[in-house]
């Protein structure tokens, strides 16, 4: 399947091929023969669904990594691969924003609303998708969602709801949905939001104001209740010595939601604004109390786009009283916890991903699976790497790797993702598989 890239020239460097070193006619596509690809599955969140640009949509869908691994592991012998895509009737999904302009620099983007995949508006269900699927692939699951019963009814996951047929007992839960498709081989890619969804949200846990419970989905889960379900997940899965491959987690902290907006973007932009204004500090509220922002903390995203900074109308996140003094530019309105996730909490979101990372390498060591080690890949997708002759970073729209949600991939993020899972199979499991061509994919759609 040729994807080309639209957007961006490409001039590929002609390799040199010196004697020592297998020339491309040696390289021959083999299965090998420690792993069975005739019925791959793959087990996810948003990652795996191919949700981008703040949405699951048709074209996101078509790129997504599992489908291109697919793709790949078809070259040597490996079995048909389905993913539950929309119709190009509902081609798209969800909803999504798109890149409307650029103005002076900034972008300006836009909700596509139309042509969408709705069977209800209360509560929000998508359109049924009940034939056999590989990709099984669910924004928003997490690994302690996915043994909760109840996640794939109305009250629950829209994007898991989906998937059931009518009738599925109200009691299934992703864990049993997920591992009993009578695969050959799997790719799991779940822990994410265990902490990802913590960390979005400027390290609060948000309460439900009817219930006066936590959002679960903004919790950050316990290591241990982590370990012990990943455990119990990769057991089953490998039950009559099935082979797979296991992802790690990526940092949070390097994708773009929340290295684009910082605190010295933000003062020039007040300072241009205003000339006279002179402002050197942006102030924020912590767990400890209100103080300056350093360069060590990260404001998120949508802190940007939602206009806040300066103005004397806003509510209090927790009061709701309106303080009338310059919110985020006086240290007696700061710009509320959560739009930033402070030092201390970026801090712990670091530790806890390192350690939910242990857990992974721990259970694919003892089980003998591949590790394709997305945490390492993106950290050094960060600071800019060059790849078939393209360059890719963390940088918001220009760096080519992550959508204009600044948290998913763009077509180009996701073949990268892809040939990590590729290298780790042909490793582990003595297989020649094919690598993409990442110029054969595009990064933001530009208007």
């Amino acid at each position: 399947m040729k994807r080309r890239n639209l957007y961006i020239g490409v001039t590929l460097a002609i390799l040199s091929i010196t004697a020592c070193k297998p020339t491309l006619d040696e390289f021959t596509p083999s299965a090998g023969t420690k792993a069975d690809f005739s019925k791959y599955i793959a087990i996810g969140n948003s990652l795996s669904a191919g949700f981008a640009d703040g949405g699951l949509y048709l074209e996101g869908q078509k790129v997504a990594f599992p489908l291109l691994i697919a793709e790949q592991l078809q070259k040597v012998g490996g079995g048909e691969f389905k993913s539950p895509f929309f119709s190009e009737e509902q081609s798209n999904g969800s909803g999504y924003i798109r890149l409307k302009a650029l103005v002076n620099g900034q972008p300006v983007t836009e909700q596509v609303a139309d042509k969408l995949a709705y069977r209800s508006a209360t509560p929000k269900l998508l359109t049924k998708y009940t034939e056999p699927i590989n990709n099984l692939g669910v924004p928003g699951m997490r690994m302690d969602m996915a043994f909760a019963p109840g996640i794939g009814t109305a009250a629950g996951n829209m994007y898991f709801e989906r998937l059931l047929p009518d009738g599925t007992p109200p009691t299934m839960d992703y864990f049993t949905y997920s591992t009993s498709q009578n695969h050959t081989f799997f790719t799991f890619s779940l822990g994410n939001n265990d902490a990802l969804g913590w960390a979005t949200n400027g390290g609060v846990v948000k309460i439900n104001p009817k219930t006066e419970k936590p959002d679960p989905t903004t919790v950050l889960t316990e290591v241990s209740t982590f370990t012990g379900l990943l455990n119990k997940y990769v057991t089953e899965l490998t039950t009559g010595d099935r082979k797979g491959v296991l992802a790690t987690i990526p940092d949070v902290t390097a994708v773009p939601y929340f290295t684009t907006v910082t605190r010295e973007l933000l003062i020039a932009g007040v300072n241009a604004a205003n000339p006279t204004a002179g402002v050197k500090d942006i102030y924020i509220k912590t767990k400890n109390g209100t103080r300056a922002a350093t360069n060590a903390d990260y404001f998120i995203l949508p802190f940007s786009s939602a206009g806040l900074l300066g103005r004397t109308d806003i509510p209090d996140e927790k009061t709701g009283v309106v303080n009338p003094y310059p919110y985020g530019l006086d240290p007696r309105n700061g710009v509320g916890d959560s739009y930033v996730l402070d030092v201390t909490e970026a801090a712990q979101v670091v530790a806890r991903v390192n350690d939910f990372n242990k857990a992974i390498k721990s259970v694919a060591a003892s089980k003998g699976l591949a590790v394709a080690d997305v945490n390492a890949f993106l950290t050094s997708v960060k600071n800019g790497i060059r790849i078939d002759g393209l360059a890719v970073s963390a940088k918001y729209i220009t760096g080519n790797g992550f959508s204009l949600d600044g948290i998913h991939l763009t077509p180009i993020g996701n073949a990268l993702m892809a040939n990590v899972f590729i290298d780790a199979i042909n490793k582990t499991y003595g297989a020649q598989v094919p690598r993409l061509n990442i110029s054969d994919f595009r990064g933001v759609k530009l208007p």
